[in-house]
């Protein structure tokens, strides 16, 4: 059940968010839902996703006073640093809406919370090809979508993407879907190796990265990466940054053949859409895209097993911590 029900079946009155109190503290709090007026919709959430890079700096408090307001999230409460509701990958059904919606599954960029109410132009349908558990990672793959049209991705291309957690590993599979390329994942993991084969893709540890690549991503948040990022890049060709730090100051490697192989270092980042489509893509049309990217069976290599919404506060700490191998964990909800 979700908070108190109304005369009406299955309307909640109240609804449980996760809220981030304090540097690695968070809590479930309570707080009343409104009926949805016109042109909202009521939607009661099924799972949710914690987005491991960017909420595990929310966690800690390390988003820096510069960005807090570039890196609020749709439906965010609070503010920067504490306490605040922050996330991005929810999905539900639509209890309450347009007879269009209504009993549908859909996503929205919003926190982890059991109900909530929003436009109706800030849902998006999920395919019927797409199970619903696996929408949870539609945020992610416009996040991996916007990232190689910001790096020009063409068919033929020789990738290697460094870093193999959600965003990498997505980015790894989405270019791997070009015509002819040829795409290596990389990660000090070994045990990623079976992720890599899961997507279609190889794998090498950094000692082996390839080298006199096309198109380079990264996305370890760590300066060791770029450093095999920016290795793995041949003569004239471009290197994707999709790391975010945070308060983090990061020493690149810029030294070497960085200049004489003149390289291009190219920051992406999914608040805007890339350059290349920005004058016919909107943020929605980018999002249902990613979402419907998603019939592939094979990203369900992505998901982690489910943990209970309600143990959350308890969980957050491991499944954040820097270092953990958690790659998307599925958050359920009652």
């Amino acid at each position: 059940m979700i908070g108190a029900m109304t005369s009406e079946p299955d309307r909640p009155t109240r609804a449980r968010a996760l809220w981030y109190a304090a540097p690695g503290r968070a809590e479930l709090r309570e707080a009343p839902l409104r009926a949805p007026a016109a042109g909202e919709a009521l939607v009661r959430t099924r799972w949710s996703a914690p987005s491991r890079g960017t909420e595990s700096l929310v966690f800690r408090g390390a988003v820096p006073e510069s960005e807090r307001e570039r890196m609020r999230a749709p439906f965010q409460e609070g503010a920067f640093p504490f306490p605040v509701k922050y996330g991005y990958a929810a999905v539900g059904t639509v209890l309450e809406g347009p007879d269009a919606l209504r009993g549908r599954d859909v996503f929205a960029l919003h926190p982890h919370q059991d109900a909530f109410v929003v436009p109706v132009d800030a849902l998006v349908p999920v395919p019927a090809p797409v199970p619903s558990r696996r929408a949870v990672l539609a945020a992610n793959a416009e996040t991996a979508l916007n990232a190689l049209w910001d790096g020009g991705a063409l068919p033929g291309m020789r990738i290697a993407v460094v870093g193999a957690g959600v965003v990498g590993a997505l980015t790894a599979w989405l270019a791997a879907r070009l015509p002819g390329t040829r795409v290596v994942l990389v990660d000090v993991r070994p045990a990623r190796e079976a992720l890599a084969a899961a997507l279609g893709v190889g794998f090498a540890t950094p000692a082996h990265a390839p080298s006199g690549c096309d198109l380079v991503f990264h996305a370890s948040a760590t300066e060791a990466g770029l450093g095999t990022a920016i290795g793995a890049a041949g003569d004239e060709s471009t290197v994707v940054e999709l790391s975010w730090y945070g308060d983090r100051p990061v020493a690149a490697p810029l030294g070497g053949a960085f200049h004489s192989a003149r390289l291009r270092l190219v920051g992406s980042q999914v608040g805007r859409v890339a350059p290349a489509m920005r004058a016919r893509w909107s943020h929605r049309r980018r999002l249902e895209t990613a979402l419907g990217l998603l019939a592939d069976a094979r990203v369900d290599a992505l998901l982690e097993p489910d943990r209970p919404f309600g143990g959350l506060p308890a969980t957050l700490p491991a499944l954040l911590a820097p270092g953990a191998d958690a790659l998307c964990p599925v958050i359920a909800y009652p």
